[in-house]
């Protein structure tokens, strides 16, 4: 497992708790699993992908990614519709950990309320959490 010095976590996006990322881009969010998260589950080898015209809110699991370890609920960062899913991810679910943060991505979003980003988390507080929990 990597070191918290060693995780790739970009500073444009928004972290939860549970370990999701959103990055905001125009109207909509794309959402992924962080490179903690892939990085603790080990080999990811399958994820469940919620239906596009889902609305879901805040907190809510929108879907499971299964590893050799583990599976793990997703939580959505924000409430909001899917508006696509990331159906490569069918086929190569290793992508979100290889590439987590970019060809890894999970779901894009239309957020229903953009206020609920103000309480995500930026990349300093996200390290500072898992600094407790690590």
């Amino acid at each position: 497992m990597k070191e918290i010095s060693e995780l790739n976590l970009p500073e444009d996006l928004g972290y939860t708790e549970d370990h999701e990322w959103i990055r905001v881009e125009g109207h909509e969010a794309a959402v992924g699993l962080t490179d903690y998260a892939q990085d603790q589950l080990g080999d990811i080898v399958f994820v469940e992908l919620p239906r596009p015209g889902d609305v879901l809110g805040k907190g809510e699991e929108f879907g499971t990614v299964e590893s050799v370890k583990a599976v793990a609920e997703l939580y959505m960062p924000v409430g909001g519709e899917v508006l696509a899913v990331n159906t490569t991810l069918e086929d190569s679910p290793g992508l979100v950990n290889t590439n987590p943060h970019t060809d890894g991505w999970i779901i894009r979003i239309k957020q229903s309320d953009p206020d609920q980003l103000d309480i995500l988390m930026n990349r300093k507080t996200y390290l500072k959490m898992l600094e407790g929990v690590a």
